[in-house]
């Protein structure tokens, strides 16, 4: 899911850009119940992409505090498998150590719904850093540069993606009426169905996620080109 629309959310209501943000907040909470109650395994929502952090620090301070407590309260909540992804060096030191630690923790219940938050996620920048880990992954086996361009698989770029190891979207869901996807999962998307809500983000409704999964499921998926 591309999070997109509290701040426009915000405006339309003469409230300020970082009450957008908690309502937005507010709503991945809500969200993540309607996906569980709706048998989803895995959601990835997306709070702030790397271009993000170009945003003045006046707005972009308490938005990184809103995601951070959210995360913490997404997985003190005790039901999820909470998991942050993205480029956590471009954080503050603070949340950069959170979301490390909450992302190296064993899944408190290894059959709970995969939650992930992407936060200083670009993929663009996702996809330079797995092909580099890749070609160091290979380097350390003693492959010279001919080989490993010979050697390189697409195995070995998914392998260091941040969602390696979980399945490839089925259905990319963006609000606030954009029709585009920004760079969302670039690698994992290519076969994602695609939905596009007007309601903003914090407009958000159980009808409209319903919605959403009911044009998935009407689609004939052939998987192909």
């Amino acid at each position: 899911m591309i999070v997109d629309g509290s701040r426009r959310w915000a405006k339309a209501r003469g409230l300020s850009t970082v009450e957008g943000h908690r309502a937005g907040a507010a709503k991945v909470r809500e969200v993540v119940t309607w996906c569980e109650e709706s048998g989803i395994q895995v959601v990835t929502f997306w709070l702030l992409s790397v271009a993000n952090l170009q945003r003045p620090a006046a707005e972009l301070r308490p938005l990184i505090g809103i995601i951070e407590d959210l995360v913490l309260d997404l997985r003190d909540a005790d039901c999820w498998d909470v998991r942050p992804i993205g480029d956590f060096s471009l954080l503050p030191e603070r949340t950069a150590c959170t979301m490390e630690r909450i992302a190296a923790l064993e899944p408190a219940h290894p059959e709970a719904m995969q939650v992930n938050i992407a936060v200083a996620y670009g993929g663009r920048e996702e996809l330079v850093g797995a092909f580099r880990r890749a070609v160091a992954e290979l380097a350390a086996r003693g492959y010279n540069a001919e080989q490993i361009a010979d050697a390189v698989q697409e195995r070995d770029i998914a392998r260091h993606l941040y969602t390696s190891g979980q399945p490839d979207p089925d259905l990319v869901i963006r609000t606030s009426g954009e029709q585009r996807l920004s760079g969302f999962m670039p690698w994992q998307g290519f076969q994602s169905e695609l939905h596009f809500s007007p309601a903003l983000w914090p407009d958000l409704t159980r009808q409209d996620f319903l919605a959403a999964l009911e044009s998935y499921q009407r689609r004939s998926r052939t998987r192909g080109v």
